[in-house]
This record gives structure tokens, C-alpha cells and sequence, in this order.
């Protein structure tokens, strides 16, 4: 069973990002009609992690993640209904601008409100969502969620998406320079209609996952 899930722009047009996932609507019983994550069996002939990348690829059409991990196994023995299945689920994550080819019965979905999900898939995604918000205390796995480059407003709202509560743009801002998450790129944002001063662009210092302060966490604003 594979999760992808992204910051993705808000489903009403608006520009604020907003944590998804990807599902596809099952057309058959059991549960026809639900939304599940995409995921299938494991090949005599492969991994697990390859097996996630297969799946992601066949299902879906995502190819390309910024970011994947194992995320849990799930046991209980009515999970599903028949022969018993025992799930490995894995956390995917691609970045605000991705636009992968989606086929026609799978979709983003707010993780803040997901559909009538199948079997315990609902139970899935809470797990990929509280692993993801505390990696981003104490990692620099928002990387994986960000454009390249970007304005700490951006930034900021990413993370209020994924963690699920405000936090502060100049406290984030001084977390993050502290760890040597983030640089200047020495550029800055377009003004917008407001006009003032135009904002600082910013990139990530890695592309790949590393802790950065194992004992951090980010707090709710006060």
C-alpha cells in the first residue's frame, strides 16, 4: 500500500498550498465507491521499496517523488474483508509544483477532509500525516514539499499546510538559518498588487533527508 502525499494548491483557486493525498475511487466491491491509496501486491521478484515505486508508477502515473519512506506496517486481521492481508504503507512526497498526468478516477484530496475511505486507509493517512509533521521539527524534509526556490511566505504556509496549525514566518525563518536549511539565493519576488518591499527568495541547502536538531519541535503561535 503506497501513500503520496503533496502541498498542493488549494481545490478552490486560491494560491494557498494546502496538504493532500493522492486516492483512486474504487469502481468494484468490496467498498465500490470509496477512495483508497494506491498500492497492490509485492512481486516474488522484488523489495518493498521498489515494489512502492512500481506501484506509484502503475496505479498512478507518479514516476518522480521528492521524497519516500516506510511508514508502518498494518496488521489487524479484519482490516480487510477475505484472506487476511498485512499491509507495509510508505509516506511519498512530491513537491507544490508537481503536476503529474493523473489517470481519471484518482484525484487529490485535502487530508483535512478526505472522503469515505476504504477499509483502514483513512487510519493510513493520519499515520503519514503525524509522521510528516514531526520530521518537519527535526529535519529538513520540507524540501521534498517546496518549489526549488521560494519566498519564506511560501515556505511558512507549507509548513502551517503539513503541520496542521500557524507558525510564525521570522521565528521559522530564524529556526531554519540556524540549522542551515535554507539560503538566500540572492534574488527577490515579484511585488504584489499590495506593492512594499519585495521579498528575499530562498532555496534549500540539501535535496536529500537529514536531521538537523533531533530534540526540535515547532510549536503552535501563541
Amino acid at each position: 500500500m503506497i501513500g503520496a502525499t503533496g502541498a498542493q494548491r488549494s481545490a478552490n483557486g486560491g494560491r494557498r498550498p494546502e496538504l493532500a493525498v493522492l486516492l483512486w475511487e474504487r469502481a468494484l466491491d468490496p467498498q465500490k465507491g470509496t477512495w483508497s491509496l494506491p498500492g497492490g501486491r509485492l512481486r516474488d521478484d522484488e523489495d518493498l521499496d521498489t515494489s512502492a515505486g512500481r506501484q506509484l508508477a502503475e496505479k498512478v502515473d507518479v514516476r518522480e517523488l521528492a521524497h519516500l519512506e516506510q511508514l508502518s506496517v498494518f496488521s489487524d486481521p479484519d482490516r480487510v474483508p477475505g484472506p487476511r492481508r498485512i499491509a507495509s504503507a510508505y509516506l511519498g512526497l512530491v513537491p507544490l509544483t508537481a503536476e503529474p498526468e493523473l489517470p481519471d478516477d484518482t484525484a487529490w484530496h485535502p487530508v483535512s477532509a478526505l472522503p469515505r475511505m476504504s477499509f483502514d486507509h483513512g487510519t493510513v493517512v493520519e499515520h503519514a500525516r503525524t509522521r510528516l509533521a514531526a520530521k518537519l521539527s527535526y529535519t529538513n524534509i520540507a524540501f521534498a514539499l517546496a518549489p526549488a526556490t521560494f519566498t519564506m511566505s511560501v515556505l511558512r504556509e507549507i509548513y502551517c499546510a503539513a503541520l496542521g496549525y500557524d507558525v510564525d514566518t521570522t521565528n521559522l525563518q530564524r529556526v531554519l538559518n540556524r540549522r542551515k536549511v535554507i539560503v538566500p539565493t540572492g534574488d527577490t519576488a515579484a511585488p504584489g498588487r499590495a506593492g512594499g518591499r519585495p521579498a528575499a527568495v530562498h532555496r534549500f541547502t540539501d535535496s536529500g533527508l537529514r536531521v538537523t536538531d533531533e530534540f526540535a519541535a515547532l510549536r503552535p503561535r501563541v
